[in-house]
């Protein structure tokens, strides 16, 4: 008898409606190129072929887009089925959480999304949680003792009143005080205890000292009795809770997951790879500890938003008919900081419901990094086979016992500098080095040995956390991003040539469309400066009002936009969100994308090495209030700002000098010849309000500094003195 299936996949509805569009925006796009190519003009032929040059290149990206937009898919899981069949013979997990800097990302808000990933709706002495402290802090692991304290109240709290989310810190932020008087004082006393632990946790970060009287609480804290620092020290390896330990129980007596600290080795002349190599130490530590088939890691940012997403990766990997073809279920990455109106443009709506979706449709959707289930044995080099049979029970299986003190001695052998010299590591085997993607590159790699993934978005989201709050957060944030992914594109794993053979077409092209961010920038940069001053010196780029040729630029500008604002509202964006992310899609291409091309040209000439930025996950008051208040952020006198601020002043220059020549020149400039740079350029000056406004109007530390505006006009004036072509 056939058993039922554990998932279900379905079509994303809407698809014939969007594919009519595509194709007769393509039709529109091959015949801007066609009025391109064949009227080609006496007067500014330079400009003329550079702007048929930036449409070559924005209509060749269009369609490598369209791979993740024709055949979106939905999955669904059965966690019914799941509990029916296999009840608590479930599978061993290890929850990998990785934290670099105490200072970027505050232990106390690392503390909360480590207790949510204890607190899973699945058996406790089936988790492994491990945080990987690439700082080496003992601020971290005094947090993180003093975490191990208080899940023994939280867990069991969370289970009797069936908490979410789990993050304690996420929690009582949201919930209300119950009325029962029996619950409220239980809930008052969790939540006093949570606020003691917070304060205690913060008190010792904002001092940097960890009091001797704490320090004799626990062996682990004599580790940093020999002045180590965090980019020079020996491996650490502290289980704070073991789970087979018999005292290792909450305060109703139930089991507690096992919960390690490690700090992987660090000296200054051995390269450390960053995250990648922090994620290869946790799986060659894990194996001697714990050693689940099942891998889940998380950015120390994303706390557990939902109980049931173990259980729902399980769904997937169990599933008799697909599941030994899944080697990673990867969740979206979603944000709970958010504006109202996406004043960053980082809300990743459209991204998660219909572009990871379209992924899926087509092979399986990238690793994020985050919010990602990995079966290990893939994670370690596994080739797909079709005989492939899982070994559920190997985190379960009795092996030869060691004393805690035994095995912490064994892990720590793993995570010393030198255990990966001649080895594999880092190349055929765990996460790979050399990207600062590492987990795209990887994810690439899996796919190319024959394996799929899947998609999970389930109703109540997996997973959530702190986006970025500042405008310099987010262009670090895209850099990072887009150098990585146009690196991998411009390397051997270019997914044209890595995955030739391996993936489908689609799914090359899928990769592909974050590959080439970066140089999006170099034609965007042309089409917001050239019209403009074309518009300013006379000199027709465009199609006149009157001539057909006009139609096919319009109807593709139009309905390009219209179904772009279709979507942003359909999942959930509000309109001047969408307008807000216009502005930031524009702000991206400029700065980080341009600075992506940059530093992956300087590192391809070895004129400069790679890097790894730690996103701060904090702001200061004024900043945090102007970010509720969805005023953008500069205050620094940052070479990014300078590109915005020149950018949006020389159209403002242009518009207003461009209409003052059209009404001065009578019939020797027409309107009816500049009508779309017209539009193209007020649409700027527009979407550059806020930017004029820091400039010009605010006094708040937020405005773009003088010195800035200063400089950006000095820019503008030499631009304008430049023939254009």
């Amino acid at each position: 008898m056939e058993m039922e299936r554990l998932f279900a996949t379905e079509k994303v509805g809407g698809r014939a409606l969007y594919k009519l569009q595509a194709v007769t925006v393509f039709v529109g796009i091959c015949l801007v190129l066609c009025y391109r190519a064949t009227h080609v003009p006496e007067a500014g032929r330079a400009a003329w072929l550079g702007m048929l040059a930036a449409e070559l290149w924005f209509g060749f990206y269009w369609v490598i887009t369209q791979s993740v937009r024709w055949h979106p898919i939905r999955r669904r899981t059965f966690k019914d089925r799941l509990a029916a069949r296999y009840g608590d013979r479930l599978p061993c997990v290890d929850i990998f959480v990785c934290t670099a800097d105490p200072q970027s990302e505050p232990p106390s808000l690392v503390m909360a999304t480590v207790l949510s990933l204890m607190a899973y709706n699945y058996p406790p002495e089936k988790l492994n949680v491990y945080l990987s402290d690439d700082g080496g802090s003992i601020l971290t692991f005094y947090a993180l003792w003093e975490t191990s304290s208080f899940a023994k109240h939280w867990l069991p709290f969370c289970r009797r009143y069936n908490v979410e989310p789990r993050s304690p810190a996420a929690y009582f932020a949201e919930s209300e005080k119950p009325n029962d008087p029996r619950d409220l004082e239980e809930w008052s006393f969790v939540k006093g205890l949570y606020e003691g632990m917070t304060e205690r946790i913060d008190s010792v970060v904002r001092s940097a000292n960890v009091p001797e009287e704490i320090r004799e609480n626990h062996r682990g804290f004599f580790e940093w009795n020999t002045g180590i620092t965090s980019k020079d020290h020996q491996p650490i390896v502290q289980v704070l809770i073991h789970g087979k330990d018999r005292d290792a129980v909450d305060n109703e007596g139930n089991v507690l997951p096992t919960l390690v600290y490690m700090a992987r080795e660090k000296r200054p002349q051995y390269h450390h790879n960053f995250k990648a190599g922090a994620m290869n130490a946790l799986i060659r530590v894990s194996s001697v500890i714990s050693n689940s088939p099942i891998i889940l890691n998380v950015d120390c940012d994303m706390y557990s938003n939902n109980s049931d997403a173990i259980r729902d990766a399980m769904c997937f990997f169990l599933d008799q008919e697909m599941g030994h073809k899944i080697a990673f279920v990867q969740h979206p990455q979603n944000y709970n900081n958010m504006t109202k109106n996406n004043i960053y443009g980082n809300s990743f709506n459209v991204l998660n419901h219909v572009e990871l979706r379209g992924f899926d449709g087509v092979g399986g959707p990238l690793y994020i990094g985050t919010g990602c289930f990995h079966r290990r044995e893939v994670l370690c080099g596994r080739r797909f086979t079709n005989d492939y049979k899982e070994d559920w029970d190997r985190g379960i299986k009795e092996k030869i016992e060691l004393s805690i003190n035994q095995t912490e001695e064994k892990a720590k052998s793993l995570a010393t500098c030198f255990c990966e010299h001649n080895t594999q590591w880092g190349n055929e085997i765990g996460v790979k080095y050399g990207c600062p993607v590492e987990d795209v590159i990887t994810g690439l790699t899996i796919h190319c040995r024959g394996w799929k993934s899947v998609c999970n978005n389930p109703p109540r989201e997996a997973f959530t956390g702190v986006g970025p709050t500042t405008l310099a957060q987010t262009i670090l944030q895209h850099k990072r991003w887009s150098e990585g992914n146009f690196s991998i594109f411009l390397s051997k794993y270019c997914p044209f040539i890595f995955g030739n053979g391996n993936i489908s077409l689609q799914l090359q092209m899928a990769y592909s469309v974050y590959g080439l961010w970066a140089p999006n920038s170099l034609p965007t940069l042309y089409y917001v400066i050239i019209p403009s001053m074309g518009l300013l010196k006379g000199i027709p780029l465009f199609p006149k009002v009157m001539s057909p040729w006009i139609m096919p630029y319009m109807y593709v500008t139009v309905v390009k936009n219209i179904y772009s604002a279709y979507e942003a509202l359909l999942y959930g964006d509000t309109l001047r969100g969408w307008w807000n992310g216009q502005r930031m899609w524009m702000i991206r291409r400029i700065t980080s994308y341009l600075y992506g091309v940059i530093d992956t040209i300087r590192k391809m000439l070895g004129l400069s090495k790679m890097s790894f930025v730690v996103s701060p996950k904090v702001s200061d008051e004024d900043e945090s209030k102007r970010y509720e208040q969805e005023i953008m952020e500069f205050g620094t006198s940052s070479p990014d700002y300078v590109i915005i601020a020149t950018i949006a002043l020389l159209n403002l220059v242009c518009l207003v000098g461009g209409f003052c020549r059209i009404f001065t020149s009578g019939r020797n400039m027409p309107l009816n010849g500049f009508f779309l740079q017209v539009v193209l350029c007020g649409l700027l000056v527009i979407i550059n309000i806020p930017i004029y406004e820091a400039m010009f109007l605010r006094k708040d530390r937020g405005r773009i500094p003088v010195s800035v505006t200063l400089t950006s006009i000095g820019f503008v004036m030499l631009a304008l003195s430049v023939p254009l072509f």
